[in-house]
């Protein structure tokens, strides 16, 4: 184990014979433990800015999940299932009986999969940028968005993704994108009754268009609120990380979220229809 800055430490432990890197912030008692997961192709490395802004209320871990960043690979590409049995088994080794997920992108069905096998080890969840579904269907629509939203990101996130892509390869990316937009993501937000913070971003061009949005906000119940950031794209995690730790923080706490004007976006609860 090697420490890091700001208290984080870094090291590996074993999921079913492989090892699985992971970050990990100060021990913080008396709140449930923050588990960051990424999105498609990509490490955990860009989860980190706000994760580090979240570790004063919590214990943060940001795992690499197996076959991504600097965990070890796998014979095959994991699917969402596997992906989630995954985490599921960090949460056994690092011995948390319940934690809060931060999804983002790809990371969010797999957390709604956690929640679906395993609703006692999940006290809440963060569903950021979710993706996947209809709207990222087929192949060519999906590049095409990916490549719009690489020209919004911050410059900076090239230097974090562009690595983490070229080491997944074009086949791993194939057959996990596949199944990423065959995925029964509303499904399961519908069935979890998990309490559930939606963050998307105004400029994200994975997102579904506002009518979608207005319609899964009508089907979903009162455990789910969504919240917009003007301004954010897809990666709202490296791009917005104060913005959204103070949207995740006011959350948590039970407060009314609104807008932080000390940091970039303009951020505010989205009035859904109910059914």
């Amino acid at each position: 184990m090697s420490v890091v800055d700001g208290g984080w430490t870094e090291s590996t432990l074993e999921v079913q014979g492989h090892h699985v890197f992971y970050r990990i912030s100060a021990d913080v008692p008396g709140a449930w433990p923050i588990v960051h997961v990424h999105g498609f192709a990509i490490s955990g490395t860009y989860l980190m800015p706000t994760a580090r802004l979240l570790a004063a209320r919590a214990t943060n871990v940001v795992p690499d999940l197996p076959g991504y960043g600097r965990s070890e690979d796998w014979d095959y590409t994991l699917g969402i299932p596997a992906l989630a049995v995954a985490v599921l088994d960090i949460l056994d080794a690092f011995g948390f009986e319940k934690v809060v997920l931060v999804g983002n992108s790809m990371g969010c069905p797999v957390s709604l999969e956690v929640a679906h096998a395993a609703p006692d080890r999940v006290d809440r969840i963060v569903l950021v940028s979710p993706a996947g579904g209809v709207h990222n269907q087929g192949l060519g629509r999906a590049v095409r968005q990916l490549a719009i939203d690489g020209a919004r990101e911050n410059r900076r996130m090239a230097r974090v993704a562009v690595p983490d892509y070229l080491r997944f390869g074009p086949v791993n990316t194939f057959h996990l994108f596949s199944e990423l937009t065959r995925f029964p993501s509303l499904e399961r937000l519908l069935k979890v009754k998990v309490p559930t913070l939606a963050v998307i971003g105004s400029r994200d061009p994975l997102m579904a268009p506002p009518a979608r949005v207005r319609e899964v906000g009508r089907l979903a119940g009162d455990h789910t609120t969504v919240a917009l950031i003007e301004g954010a794209a897809h990666a709202m995690n490296f791009s917005h990380p104060g913005e959204l730790a103070h949207v995740i923080s006011s959350w948590l706490d039970g407060v009314e979220i609104i807008d932080d004007p000390d940091q970039p976006g303009f951020t505010r609860v989205l009035q859904l229809p109910r059914e």
